[in-house]
């Protein structure tokens, strides 16, 4: 008896449901949280192609 026999017989058989069906992604309110989050910055590249976030309120400090 191999491992993927062992969880088998101890879990039962993978309940895989029908695989045509498309994946149903429900948010949460930590979801949500997040993109409004991450919203608020915007990636910036440099000249050696690094990328980094900067906050959308901080950009304006760099122009001035």
């Amino acid at each position: 008896m191999d491992a993927t026999d062992k969880l088998r017989f101890l879990f039962g058989p993978a309940n895989r449901g029908d695989t045509a069906a498309p994946v149903m992604h429900r948010h949460d309110d930590f979801e949500h949280a997040s993109e409004e989050d991450l919203a608020t910055f915007e990636v910036e590249t440099d000249s050696q192609g690094h990328h980094y976030a900067v906050r959308k309120s901080d950009l304006w400090k760099e122009e001035v």
